[in-house]
């Protein structure tokens, strides 16, 4: 399923920045038949790499609990069981590495590159000769599933020729033992996570039994299908109604499954119920911030409800997946809401602590009962491992997978932005030409996209753009000459003869928007960006786990407002100012635009059972004063009002 083989290969650049070949390239690897080919194949972890802005981000992440969390958290710590240790032996190792191994190679860090082949080099290393891997004391299937996420990764970014021996041992050691021990528990509603592995090492070395274990595996797992065709759970799920179908991260990993099937089944069905499973989540569990509800399990429309920091991960990596099989641009506007806001807002600016529940209405992060389905109380601190350490573990893979999906290969040789932030692409097209395309951008903060392409020689093929949804009158120019209008919603495609130098500016206008909630309420969008209301915080340690610590974060101002909008054009209520792009943009001070907007108090809208009490039925009616309102991006509040009750005439 990942895309390009780096075996022998060097990309590098010339003085003049224009894309070289030092050695062997990569060439893209499609689907074998009897597989269907994919709408675009995802590049390499190395092909793509984050600039500006987005770098800035990915060393915060780097510098914070993800670079450092091998060094104090025992759960990762070196006495580990995928370190040949005595310690945790399940999930939290491959968790932890499958998202340090991107994020290492994404950077070029040698520390981090260091610290992800450790955990690589002990599994290479370790295999015993019935083809398993891992500690020895585990025997479930589930952990392997994420390890070998983190080998291919692994693979594509070095080529280290001991990944694709290991995968074809075990692959015959799991196809075995399956009828004596079949997927059990987690494995058994995250199958898809494994057929992706399976599909990776089939279209490199094409051996027809590798489908027959794919079959295998989908034959013993749920059938997610028929789950959202005939859904149950239209309503919150309590505890005690909790099963493993309604756990909110089995669901937003379920949303690639059937596509990823359908690779394998040929059945047009398995392509389209990904439709149908949206519908159902969207109709009964959305929320404002763009993520489906779930704390722990689906949770409804409440915008007091949580979702858990895993679900934010496990939905966009199910995503990237989606675009690249099915090529809808829809999923690209998804994956672009849920990175800058419920990924970013879940975690404190400098990433050195995070959120298990994460609330669109969150007016205090405290210790305290909530009316979560099934989670603890302290699931909505920032800390180390609020609730549960799945998250801690398993947070790492949001950022870098998100940059590595930026960009993919068409089946025609070509290269697609599927998602936009500040990265370049180094890749191979048509004829095998290099091509090194840099975008330069302060997107989603900003509406204006330059791409500056860079071919080895004069090379002609397609690049296509997509065009979100959410905008109007998309424009482009190619060296400054006016393009054919880009029609929102769809990949634009522009094929032609590239030059060294050729330059793309992509003008993606964003209108203020208003989208109605639960109970009537209303949020406001601009671009990929929700807003939220700014509210004063007052951070507040409650446990010292240094380097880390666990924090309670108190509001300083009010929340309880109510939106005074012209409901025929939300633009005429709204001023957008727009800030200079600093260090931490996701951050309550540093955000890069502010919404002012004009409401009013509602008195009787009050904190019940530690979150923000039940939203009022809009229209409201307020007789205090009318106030100018600062919202800022979701991703920079930590404490915030996101869907706002409509203060009436």
């Amino acid at each position: 399923m990942h895309a390009l083989l780096l075996a022998g290969l060097l990309l590098a650049l010339q003085p003049g920045g224009v894309a070289t070949q030092t050695s062997a390239f990569p060439q893209v690897v499609k689907n074998r038949s009897p597989l269907p080919a994919n709408a675009f194949y995802p590049l390499p972890p190395t092909s793509v790499k984050p600039r500006g802005w987005l770098r800035r981000q990915l060393q915060i992440q780097a510098q914070g609990l993800s670079g450092h969390l091998d060094e104090f958290w025992p759960s990762v710590g070196p006495d580990s069981g995928w370190l040949g240790g005595s310690g945790e032996s399940w999930e939290r190792g491959p968790y932890y590495t499958d998202g340090l191994v991107p994020l290492a190679y994404l950077l070029d860090d040698p520390k981090h590159i260091a610290k992800a082949k450790k955990w690589v080099d002990w599994t290479l290393s370790h295999q015993r000769p019935d083809g398993s891997i891992g500690p020895a004391k585990n025997t479930d299937w589930w952990p392997n599933m994420v390890m070998l996420k983190a080998l291919t990764q692994y693979q594509e970014a070095t080529g280290d020729p001991r990944v694709i021996p290991l995968l074809e041992r075990y692959f015959h050691h799991q196809a075995a033992l399956l009828p004596e021990r079949p997927l059990k528990e987690w494995a058994v509603y995250r199958w898809a996570d494994e057929v992706l592995s399976v599909l990776w090492l089939y279209n490199r070395n094409g051996d027809p039994r590798l489908l027959d274990l794919a079959r295998a595996i989908h034959d013993q797992g749920f059938d997610w299908k028929s789950h959202f065709a005939n859904f149950e759970f239209p309503y919150k799920v309590f505890k005690p109604q909790a099963q493993l179908k309604t756990h909110v991260v089995n669901n937003a990993m379920a949303l690639k499954t059937s596509a990823v099937w359908s690779l394998v089944s040929g059945d047009r069905s398995d392509r389209e119920a990904i439709y149908n499973q949206l519908r159902e989540m969207d109709r009964y569990h959305l929320l404002p911030n763009g993520v489906h509800s779930g704390d722990e399990h689906y949770a409804g429309l409440d915008p007091s409800q949580g979702t858990e920091l895993c679900a934010v991960v496990e939905a966009m990596f199910s995503l990237e997946q989606l675009t690249a099989i099915l090529g809808d641009p829809a999923f690209g506007d998804r994956l672009e809401k849920l990175t800058f806001n419920p990924l970013s807002g879940t975690f404190s600016g400098d990433m050195w602590a995070h959120q298990y529940d994460q609330q669109p209405n969150q007016v205090l992060s405290s210790i305290y009962p909530r009316r979560w389905a099934s989670n603890g109380p302290e699931s909505n601190l920032f800390g180390l491992e609020p609730n549960f350490g799945c998250c801690t573990s398993n947070l790492h893979q949001g950022w870098p997978k998100f940059t590595a999906s930026l960009w993919m290969a068409t089946p025609d040789d070509g290269l697609a932005a599927v998602a936009y932030a500040p990265s370049e692409v180094r890749a191979p097209v048509k004829g095998g030409v290099l091509v090194a395309i840099t975008e330069d951008t302060e997107y989603p903060f900003r509406n204006k996209i330059r791409f500056t392409v860079k071919p080895q020689s004069p090379v002609t093929f397609p690049l296509r753009l997509r065009i979100p949804s959410w905008t109007q009158g998309a424009a482009l120019t190619v060296n400054g000459t006016r393009q054919p209008a880009a029609e929102a919603g769809r990949f634009h495609n522009m094929e032609r003869e590239w030059k060294s130098g050729d330059v793309v500016e992509l003008t993606l206008p964003m209108r203020v928007r208003a989208t109605h909630w639960y109970r009537n309420s209303v949020a406001l969008e601009r671009g990929p960006l929700v807003f939220s209301l700014k509210i004063g915080e007052d951070w507040r340690k409650i446990r010292d786990k240094a380097p880390a610590a666990d924090w309670e974060v108190h509001p300083t101002t009010p929340w309880n407002y109510g939106l005074i909008l012209d409901a025929s054009n939300p633009e005429r209520s709204v001023e957008v100012v727009e800030k200079p792009l600093g260090e931490f943009p996701f951050t309550p001070h540093g955000a890069p635009v502010e919404l002012r907007v004009k409401g009013r108090r509602i008195p009787e809208w009050t904190i019940f059972e530690g979150s923000a009490g039940p939203l009022p039925q809009s229209p409201v009616s307020s007789r205090e004063p009318v106030e100018t309102l600062s919202l800022i991006p979701y991703g920079s509040a930590k404490l915030r009002i996101t869907a706002f009750p409509q203060v009436g005439e």
